[in-house]
């Protein structure tokens, strides 16, 4: 078992935690967490990943161990989710290196990839998405906020980060639910219940838009610069289904596909297999 660091640094103005693992160095590899988790989601990745790479894997604002700013002296937004942590690789003088992207982590680490496309070296993506396909229904209530921004229609989002929905997008499509610790669920409620931590998960939430809006860029990234990508998503995800995997092989031809038989949080339940996979893809 290698240790795992838990640090923190001021990036931009605001206390970022982060979660360092493995030998500077080594290949690095940067773990971009999802909605409504953090760094933690990593726990094992980064220990079982820590004898052959550098890894790094930040909590956002607001998330985690991460500082969270008020609302009115700090902009939560997928674009200053990507600047902190481009600003903190550059505090690391990490140069180079490959990407783990889930849920949230996806529009993040696009957002890094597409404009420092010399700077990557491999993506690696599960349950993330980038194109329109990956929105199903999940994103029907979503999408009705983008277009009218109220408190009523903002009500029925609350209700995917609480108790009861936080454990539903731990379990869901789990095969053996009983597997997935509820550690898992109970430590997100520690940053969800901070004082207009419901309000930032909102901002964001409606902020998810301008990212749908940068997928035809993202998907230019793809096709010109063909990063290696290995794909490695629960199959049975209800918030990004299998179609939003499957959309990537229209741009991108370097390619490692695979589903798993589980749901978002694929790492709690095929853990060990998606080690091995990146393993793999990572040596070639």
């Amino acid at each position: 078992m290698s240790k795992v660091n838990h640090l923190t640094t001021k990036v931009n103005g605001v206390e970022i935690f982060y979660r360092e693992a493995g030998q500077k160095g080594k290949p690095v590899l940067v773990l971009l967490h999802g909605y409504p988790t953090s760094s933690h989601m990593y726990r094992n990745l980064l220990r079982d990943l820590a004898d052959q790479y550098h890894l790094i894997a930040p909590d956002y604002p607001g998330f985690g161990r991460s500082e969270q700013p008020l609302i009115a002296n700090f902009e939560y937004t997928f674009e200053n989710f990507a600047k902190i942590v481009e600003s903190l690789l550059d505090q690391l003088q990490i140069s180079k290196f490959s990407l783990y992207l889930m849920d949230y982590g996806a529009p993040v680490g696009f957002r890094i990839a597409s404009r420092n496309p010399s700077r990557i070296e491999n993506l690696i993506i599960q349950n993330g998405c980038a194109y329109e396909e990956g929105l199903e229904t999940f994103w029907d209530p979503i999408k009705v906020y983008w277009n009218e921004k109220t408190i009523e229609n903002g009500k029925p989002l609350e209700g995917f980060h609480s108790p009861e929905g936080l454990q539903w997008q731990y379990t869901h499509g789990v095969v053996k639910p009983e597997t997935v610790s509820p550690d898992t669920w109970e430590l997100d409620l520690r940053h969800l219940t901070r004082p207009e931590n419901n309000e930032i998960q909102l901002a964001l939430f409606y902020d998810y838009r301008t990212n749908v809006k940068l997928y035809p860029e993202w998907q230019n990234y793809f096709r010109n610069h063909q990063p290696r990508t290995l794909i490695v998503y629960g199959k049975d995800d209800y918030i990004f289904p299998a179609s939003g995997a499957e959309a990537f092989k229209k741009d991108l031809k370097n390619l490692d596909f695979n589903l798993y038989d589980t749901g978002h949080f694929a790492l709690e339940s095929f853990g060990d297999e998606i080690t091995q996979k990146i393993r793999e893809f990572l040596s070639n």
